[in-house]
């Protein structure tokens, strides 16, 4: 793949900055299983990762090196700015096998480049790096300290580059258009099926300028009583008068995602939940008021936590999350989260899903935003009604940008 010049440049800022991290860490050797930060230091970019892949980082290597299953070698040369020769493919026998497994090949390779005595770094709390992975390496490589490292890489991610903060904004227009589309899709007597359908269309389709990536997690849409939970999708059952339906997902563009939530009515809403939708619209719209650069996580969430309050409502889980590029199954960080406690202090251009959503024993309510810090405060990466969503004879026009 050809890239840029500021592309590779991007590339070789990102691998130096997490060498420096390994050596402030004691790290000779970091061995990168998590999907999106194999992306964000070469970009590679394939559904590969149900499989055991890696990308490797030596300090005394120059350059990165990519090791997964043969098969997938020719799309690590397709997408990444590291030379061939330093993409390695192990053989298929080792895939899924009662006998091999990829570890051992890691191991191997590891040992005959001189690292097996080196102090090792790795991702142990990543999705896809098991337990079983992990006792493999121990085993093979018994002379190797090895140390967790799981948010190293992440933890650079926060601070999003211009050209990845325009990335974000695309994602942002593409989920305005998407939730559009639920909007219309939604309606009693629609299948929800038929509505996640449309949904999927609109977030892959994006815009006439420029189409969307799969996003890292499924369009929610749980229905009725079952927004009272916050991760249901959906059924093939209609939707009726009178149900809420909460409709929570992201646009995606070249991996890096804009999370967006918005919650319907079908018909008229009892006045309790119009009253909610009011006082959540508040709390985030003082919480997002609060965001500029200095303040901590703790106090963007206290301003939510003060607001609400007022009316005697509580939120028990954390209000929002660093969000960015990511892969399957979260678009999570996994690094600063908008909750008490968290003294992570905000800097320009790191990035933040805003959920203050409430559930309840029967019902809920999601209306969400993704904003990035600025220099003087911040900006919401789309531009969607922030009012409860009546559908039916009361129906309201969206405000799309």
């Amino acid at each position: 793949m050809l890239f840029s010049q500021d592309e590779y440049q991007a590339y070789q800022e990102r691998l130096l900055k997490t060498k420096r991290e390994m050596e402030k860490a004691g790290i000779e050797v970091l061995l990168i299983n998590n999907p999106s930060n194999m992306y964000y230091l070469t970009g590679y970019d394939a559904w590969s990762f149900y499989v055991e892949q890696m990308v490797i980082v030596a300090l005394k290597w120059e350059q990165p090196v990519w090791l997964g299953r043969q098969m997938d070698a020719a799309g690590a040369r397709m997408t990444t700015w590291i030379s061939h020769e330093n993409i390695i493919g192990y053989p298929d026998d080792y895939v899924q096998s009662l006998t091999k497994h990829p570890m051992m090949f890691a191991a191997d390779y590891l040992t005959e480049h001189g690292l097996d005595t080196a102090h090792v770094g790795l991702e142990m709390d990543a999705y896809f790096f098991s337990a079983y992975a992990y006792e493999t390496l121990k085993t093979h490589l018994p002379n190797v300290q090895f140390k967790h490292a799981g948010l190293l890489v992440n933890k650079l991610r926060m601070i999003k580059s211009d050209y990845e903060i325009e990335h974000m904004k695309k994602a942002g227009r593409i989920v305005e258009n998407a939730m559009y589309q639920a909007e219309q899709a939604i309606y009693p007597g629609a299948r929800q099926c038929d509505a996640a359908a449309q949904i999927y269309s609109g977030l892959i389709s994006g815009t006439p300028e420029y189409g969307g990536d799969y996003p890292a997690i499924v369009p929610m849409l749980p229905t009725g009583e079952r927004t009272a939970a916050p991760h249901l999708t959906w059924s093939d059952q209609p939707f009726k008068d009178g149900e809420l339906v909460i409709v929570e997902m992201a646009g995606c563009y070249k991996r890096y995602h804009a999370p967006l939530a918005r919650t319907l009515s079908l018909g008229k809403p009892n006045e309790r939940m119009v009253e909610l939708s009011k006082i959540v619209v508040e709390g985030l719209n003082e919480a997002l008021d609060a965001v500029k650069p200095g303040v901590t996580c703790a106090e963007v969430e206290a301003a939510w936590r003060k607001a609400t309050s007022r009316y005697g409502i509580e939120k028990e889980s954390r209000l929002g999350y660093s969000t960015g590029l990511s892969y399957p199954p979260d678009w999570g960080e996994h690094t600063a989260s908008l909750r008490p406690g968290d003294q992570t202090v905000l800097q320009p251009n790191m990035t933040f899903h805003m959920i203050p959503a409430l559930w309840f024993d029967y019902e809920g309510i999601e209306i969400s935003e993704t904003f990035r810090v600025t220099e003087t405060g911040h900006e919401v990466l789309s531009n969607y009604t922030r009012d409860l969503i009546i559908k039916g004879d009361l129906d309201v026009t969206p405000v799309i940008s």
